[in-house]
């Protein structure tokens, strides 16, 4: 059995979704279980039209549905010709639903956390159906599954975290029988529901953790994850043109990268995969042939050690600093529980005797963690931040490596370093207007001198 996940640039047009049921219809021997993101740009636009409706502006919000309705069936009628009039249909009762759920928000001026799930979820929802259709119409018996059947969460709207005993025993009992008996699954990835039935989403890339559940459950042999790049690359090739394909990567490293702003893979996704020894394999749905990038559980370190560098923008820095803390037990204690109240996580921390630094990449509760902390200490917010992470097996032993980032970067504002918390990776701070470069003068040094 392998689970096969398309994500949104792999099913944003009718070719696409073509090479996509040829790539399922391939691997028919092995009993596929398909996941599938929401097509192209349907999350945003979705986004979009909530944002607009919550502002109190309906028409443009329902335009915006309308536009976005009319861009789905154009596509259903390329690819399906005659039959698009019954796909259509079967799609149609998710817009109007949209369409009665923007009302309401542009009438009430706000969209509960509840409310705001539930609507994104129209978008992975019809991905499922149209995807589903389209392997049937190839004669590929494909079978439509509701995720918030199967995927049991908390109630973390935005964020909900699986309840994976009860998710492995309800995949188990729904999925493995669509296969025993031929059929090819198609789960919307990116959704479950919460113990009362609520709908729930996964977060950013949470479709990647839909198909990482649902292999482990399963014991799948592989999770193959289909995207519109080669694999795990170097660097952001959007950033470094000469970057490379990774072939094999650690689930250690792959991981590193993930968090630290490479964007094939959602941090979460390896974790189910981890605990199973399943590989995932990132592969491209335009160059299905292509290798693409395996990640195992390890890996052969790679000739200087750094496998790759990633990168994340839209970093703030907070740094903390109070007398109180000199010689003081209980300080840090107290410090973190501030950004744990109030759900913010912390990538990057450097201490000294009498101050903290930290790095946060959610913003959105900012104010409210700087307004607690100023009841410890004197605070310092900087916004416009960039954490850059190079990662390689084993990369804090490798006598060398610090020298050879920082000379070759020697020119540039470095705020805050880390090197010695993980055995895997290097992170350091830059204004965000010089990350790109210097992520491309990394490259240079460590991928691209003979």
């Amino acid at each position: 059995m392998i689970v096969q996940k398309f994500g949104g640039t792999s099913l944003e047009d009718a070719p696409a979704l073509e090479r996509a049921c040829t790539i399922v219809a391939r691997a028919r021997e092995r009993r596929p279980v398909v996941v599938v993101s929401a097509m192209g740009e349907t999350t945003d636009r979705l986004i979009d039209a909530l944002e607009l409706a919550a502002a109190g502006e309906e028409s443009r919000a329902l335009t915006g549905l309308t536009r976005l309705q009319r861009d789905t069936e154009r596509l259903v009628r390329e690819f399906f010709g005659n039959e698009a009039r019954s796909v259509e249909e079967e799609i149609a009762p998710l817009f109007e639903e949209l369409v009665r759920m923007a009302r309401a928000v542009a009438v009430l001026r706000s969209v509960p956390p509840a409310g705001r799930d539930h609507f994104l979820a129209h978008g992975e929802m019809t991905a499922a159906a149209v995807v589903a259709r389209a392997l049937a119409s190839k004669s590929l018996p494909a079978i439509g599954v509701d995720s918030r059947e199967i995927v049991v969460t908390d109630d973390r709207f935005g964020r909900a975290q699986p309840d994976f005993e009860e998710t492995e025993r309800r995949v188990r009992n729904r999925i493995a029988p669509i296969c025993d008996s031929g059929a090819i699954p198609v789960a919307p990835g990116y959704i479950g529901s919460s113990p009362a039935g609520a709908t729930t989403t996964l977060g950013r890339g949470g479709s990647d953790y839909t198909a990482a559940l649902l292999g482990a459950a399963l014991g799948a042999e592989a999770v193959e994850i289909w995207t519109d790049v080669d694999g795990m690359m170097t660097a952001d090739p959007r950033v470094v043109s000469a970057a490379q394909p990774i072939e094999t990567i650690s689930f250690e490293e792959a991981s590193e990268l993930a968090y630290f702003g490479a964007r094939v893979l959602h941090p979460l996704t390896l974790a189910p995969a981890i605990e199973k020894g399943i590989p995932v394999r990132v592969k491209n749905s335009r160059r299905p042939e292509f290798h693409g990038t395996e990640i195992r559980a390890s890996a052969v370190s790679s000739g200087d050690r750094v496998r790759s560098i990633a990168f994340k923008k839209g970093i703030a820095t907070v740094d903390v600093e109070t007398s109180r803390m000199l010689m003081a037990s209980g300080f840090l204690r107290t410090l973190f529980e501030v950004f744990a109240r109030w759900e913010t996580p912390v990538d990057m921390v450097t201490t000294s005797e009498i101050s903290v630094s930290v790095t946060v990449d959610d913003l959105s509760r900012l104010p409210e963690v700087r307004r607690d902390l100023e009841k410890l200490a004197q605070v310092e917010v900087a916004r416009d931040r960039a954490i850059v992470c190079l990662v390689g097996q084993d990369i804090k032993f490798t006598p060398g490596i610090a020298a050879r980032i920082f000379r070759t970067i020697e020119d540039v504002n470095v705020l805050m370093i880390s090197q010695g918390a993980s055995r895997r990776n290097v992170s350091f701070v830059v204004h965000e207007r010089d990350v790109e470069e210097v992520v491309r003068r990394l490259h240079v040094e460590f991928f691209e001198k003979p």
